[in-house]
C-alpha cells in the first residue's frame, strides 16, 4: 500500500480486553517490530489484526 493511501484511510479503534501479560507482550512485540523494520506503531498494529482477521477466514 502506497504511503499516500495509508494516510487517507479512516482508522477505528478496537478495544480488547487482555491479561497483563500479554498486554506487556503485545507492547514489547510491537516495539522490536518498530525497533528492527523502521515501520510505524499503526502500520504493525494493521498488520497483526489483518493476519488474524485472515488466519480465522474473517
Amino acid at each position: 500500500m502506497s504511503e499516500r493511501r495509508k494516510s487517507t484511510i479512516e482508522l477505528s479503534e478496537i478495544k480488547l480486553q487482555v491479561s497483563d501479560d500479554l498486554y506487556r507482550a503485545f507492547q514489547r512485540c510491537v516495539w522490536i517490530l518498530v525497533h528492527e523494520t523502521g515501520r510505524d506503531r499503526l502500520d504493525i498494529m494493521r498488520e497483526v489484526i489483518h493476519d488474524f482477521l485472515v488466519k480465522h477466514e474473517c
